[in-house]
């Protein structure tokens, strides 16, 4: 691998820039090279050309503005107006960072792009797999599973094998010229906003008030529009009952909302759309550990495949199971795939 030229997306976090000092430690032709996305980029792109000219590597910047809007935002306001809560980092993966930007780093010529998440990438007698990051608290494999072969035979993950602890050592080591706190794990466009302030901006005359009901049906008070909720939500329903109440079902056709107490915000059984997998898809029934988002404690489930789409089925309720979600599968450590959160 050593002399390979390699292009480290940089951010100027601690996480890029320890990716890319690592790399050139192993000897790698390092580039740093910067997504900008408008005014929500300009910030990043300073910090990487800083941390670059500490390493003493060339740094690049591509424009990913439009490409942001057309793949990744349109696909946000789109979700929530129907009454879905999406994942806007598994679509910027799969369709900006391991997309259009792969491509780039391959058209001039350098071998591998590299990020700073912390997964692994493991070759298998079937292809690529992506393994979980050394560090339980900051695995990001949750969010590449819709990943191709194509991009993981080109991409490298250096913080594999380290804890988030061990790179902050090492960039203090190295004097690294980065923010050493809690970095933001907002979403880059939202710009530190609510999303729901986005939304009413953005989706401004097509967001309608409606009724939140009971699960008998009774209503109990009224919402401001689908948009702006989401699957186990409790807080802002402006609604007192005596008891804790959650969102279990929203209902774009109707612009109903239900409530429901805990138990029974928790379900067993729902579709899964738009999978991806890694490798062979499922042919019959196989069990997975299953995740259905990113903080959720994955838990087992059979997966069945079906015309059009996958049944998945928890062996216990689990609570929220969130249309517009992803599910993602799991054998023993390993993204075996995964796929969008529908109702049955």
């Amino acid at each position: 691998m050593a002399n390979k030229r390699v292009a480290v997306a940089m951010s100027g976090g601690v996480d890029s820039s320890t990716a890319a000092a690592i790399l050139i430690e192993k000897g790698f032709d390092v580039t740093g090279i910067t997504m900008s996305f408008g005014l929500c980029g300009s910030q990043a792109v300073s910090s990487a050309r800083r941390v670059s000219d500490y390493l003493g590597i060339r740094h690049r910047v591509v424009d990913f503005n439009k490409i942001l809007e057309e793949k990744v935002i349109n696909n946000f306001l789109k979700e929530y107006l129907a009454g879905r809560t999406p994942n806007p980092c598994v679509r910027c993966n799969q369709y900006i960072k391991f997309g259009v930007l792969l491509k780039q780093v391959l058209a001039w010529n350098y071998d591998f792009l590299a990020t700073g998440h912390y997964v692994g990438r493991i070759k298998t007698k079937e292809g690529f797999l992506i393994r979980k990051g050394r560090d339980k608290n900051k695995d990001q494999s949750y969010f590449l599973y819709r990943l191709s072969q194509s991009q993981l035979k080109n991409t490298l993950f250096p913080l594999e094998n380290f804890t988030k602890q061990a790179v902050i050592e090492i960039a203090k080591e190295m004097k690294l010229p980065v923010e050493y706190g809690n970095e933001s794990q907002e979403i880059c466009f939202l710009a530190g906003r609510d999303y729901r302030v986005f939304l009413k901006k953005r989706l401004a005359g097509r967001i309608k008030p409606g009724l939140i009901l009971s699960t008998s049906g009774k209503i109990l008070g009224q919402h401001k529009g689908v948009a702006f909720y989401t699957v186990g939500q409790r807080d802002g329903l402006n609604v007192a009952l005596g008891e804790r109440a959650y969102i279990s079902k929203i209902d774009v056709v109707r612009n109903q909302i239900t409530l429901a107490s805990r138990n029974d915000a928790c379900g067993r059984e729902f579709k899964v759309i738009r999978a991806n997998f890694l490798i062979r898809a499922p042919k019959k029934k196989v069990v997975y550990r299953t995740k259905i988002r990113y903080n959720h404690k994955e838990a087992q489930a059979e997966v069945v495949p079906e015309k059009g789409c996958l049944r998945v089925k928890f062996k216990r309720p689990q609570f929220a199971i969130t249309p517009g979600q992803s599910a993602v599968f799991y054998k023993r450590n390993m993204v075996i795939g995964g796929g969008i959160i529908s109702y049955i």
